[in-house]
């Protein structure tokens, strides 16, 4: 527990000290990729302080130079360490409206570009998706978990529709996401922080051209089933070949 304490405070002090400096790279040109790339920086750190390892599944999925709309599940808060640090690319989160609010940490997530949503106000939260959309037909491609909240058993629970609304308003595929293994790691109202290995799954991106707002659930249905079924084949067997992910993997720390 004593150390557990200790790395939520160094994490800290680390978070305000890259934020002031998101902040500052935010007046500079190319600010939005700088900051992203600050932001990487901060999360690889914080993996390395906290002996979390990461090994990532599938990266040649990612599509380069075009833009996705990323979903992963979400079990703990180190998926946004995780992701920032492993996922290859630039991207923006989407993320809820609560943490804009965070005193130079909220100044650095807009700086990166990220957007808010407001989820307790739905005309408001689809305001933002639509400009989510428009950053994606700009070339941006963004982050999000479609559960809305982290599990706590680590079960994927029901997406939520309005991620999938802002992947067929734009356009842009969607890459399925599993992570697995970051719930023991540090559990939903837990701060207790246990050394451990990530599995970061990345699924081949599942094109929504064929679907609209009408038939949308198939899609939520489609890109859910892919994310648990890695999930649960990477968790039960460790294995190295899925018909979602091709057989190479690359380790990171």
């Amino acid at each position: 527990m004593i150390r557990s304490a200790l790395l939520v405070t160094l994490g800290i002090a680390i978070t305000a000290f890259f934020s002031f400096w998101s902040v500052v790279f935010s007046f500079f040109n190319n600010a939005e990729n700088n900051v992203h790339k600050v932001a990487s920086i901060w999360a690889r750190i914080l993996l390395i302080l906290s002996s979390t390892k990461v090994e990532v599944i599938g990266s040649e999925n990612v599509l380069r130079g075009k833009p996705q709309v990323f979903m992963a599940n979400h079990q703990s808060d180190f998926d946004i360490l995780i992701t920032l640090a492993h996922l290859p690319g630039q991207f923006r989160w989407i993320a809820k409206k609560e943490l804009f609010a965070i005193p130079v940490f909220g100044q650095a997530m807009k700086s990166a570009g990220y957007i808010e949503i407001d989820r307790q106000n739905h005309e408001k939260a689809l305001q933002s998706l639509d400009l989510a959309a428009l950053r994606i037909r700009q070339g941006k491609s963004v982050m999000t978990f479609p559960e809305g909240a982290r599990s706590r058993n680590g079960e994927i629970k029901t997406f939520k529709p309005g991620t999938f609304y802002l992947a067929i308003q734009s356009g842009a595929p969607i890459v399925p996401i599993s992570i697995v293994g970051s719930g023991d790691i540090m559990p939903k109202r837990s701060l207790k922080i246990k050394p451990g290995r990530i599995k970061l799954v990345i699924g081949k991106p599942i094109d929504v051209k064929t679907y609209t707002l009408e038939n949308r659930q198939e899609l939520i249905d489609n890109v859910r089933q892919v994310i648990i079924e890695n999930y649960n084949l990477y968790r039960n067997t460790g294995a190295a070949n899925i018909k979602d992910v091709q057989p190479e993997m690359k380790t990171a720390l």
